[in-house]
């Protein structure tokens, strides 16, 4: 520890202020922002295309069930399905914690495809427009995470190394470590910049699918490098060779490989 002569140390009250037993935290705020941003930015592309704005209305209802629903139950069943199971009511529990950004993926995608039925628009045109703003809005839940001190990476020497006084685990608080939710928030941003740039590139009518899998490639993606810097988020996970974040990761990889390759041949 003496050896360690630089770090940051990283010590915000995760709650922003408190009305009563009323908490209005970082997290929770970013989250919204999330969906406030998401709506600007999806309505001026609505706009371009002359697309209904009603329609949006709509599409933002049921991401924000599909996010919270899938979320939720990610984390319940992919994580800590033995607890889950023998106390199902602490499924709704909620403001305990617990949301699990794959299961959110998932619940999205069931929430588009029942959108796109029910308002008859195109699965693949719908989601190359979500998909962009779930890139921002990723970006921005990792920084709510940031706020929170949580889901960060092992111990290192790097002179960014965060000291994160607020962690669960007193223990976890004692040596510098790798900041992984600022990693993954600039490589999410990065990506929601690349994206917005194809779509405008392509003057709002890209190849049905390609957007969609160059996000799943490389968000996912950059999720399963980073996952080798972060400490196992349940018991578990300390003695898998890849953890529970990496292997929900590479269906999805994959999954995005075969919408880039079918976008390329029906586009060709």
């Amino acid at each position: 520890m003496n050896q360690i002569l630089t770090f940051i140390t990283w010590n915000p009250d995760p709650e922003i202020f408190r009305l009563g037993s009323l908490a209005v935290r970082w997290y929770g705020v970013l989250f919204a922002l999330g969906f406030v941003f998401g709506y600007l930015i999806l309505q001026k592309m609505f706009k371009k295309e002359g697309v209904p704005i009603k329609l949006l209305d709509s599409l933002t209802t049921y991401m924000i069930i599909g996010t919270i629903i899938g979320a939720r139950l990610g984390h319940c069943f992919f994580y800590e399905p033995d607890y889950y199971l023998v106390h199902p009511m602490k499924i709704f529990a909620v403001w305990e914690g617990g949301l699990a950004s794959h299961g959110a993926g998932i619940g999205i995608i069931i929430a588009l495809i029942i959108f796109s039925y029910v308002k008859k628009k195109p699965f693949l045109w719908v989601i190359d427009h979500v998909v962009i703003v779930v890139a921002l809005a990723g970006c921005l839940i990792r920084l709510g995470n940031l706020m929170n001190s949580e889901i960060f990476g092992h111990v290192t020497t790097l002179p960014w190394g965060f000291l994160f006084i607020r962690a669960s685990n007193p223990a976890e608080a004692l040596e510098p470590r790798h900041p992984t939710q600022i990693y993954e928030a600039l490589s999410y941003l990065f990506i929601f910049f690349y994206l917005i740039w194809y779509y405008y590139r392509k003057n709002g009518q890209p190849e049905p699918g390609y957007i969609f899998g160059m996000f799943l490639i490389l968000v996912f993606g950059v999720r399963f490098f980073i996952e080798f810097l972060k400490e196992p988020q349940v018991g578990f996970e300390a003695t898998m060779a890849l953890n529970m974040g990496q292997l929900l990761s590479i269906p999805f990889v994959l999954a995005g490989i075969y919408f880039v390759v079918r976008s390329r041949q029906v586009g060709g």
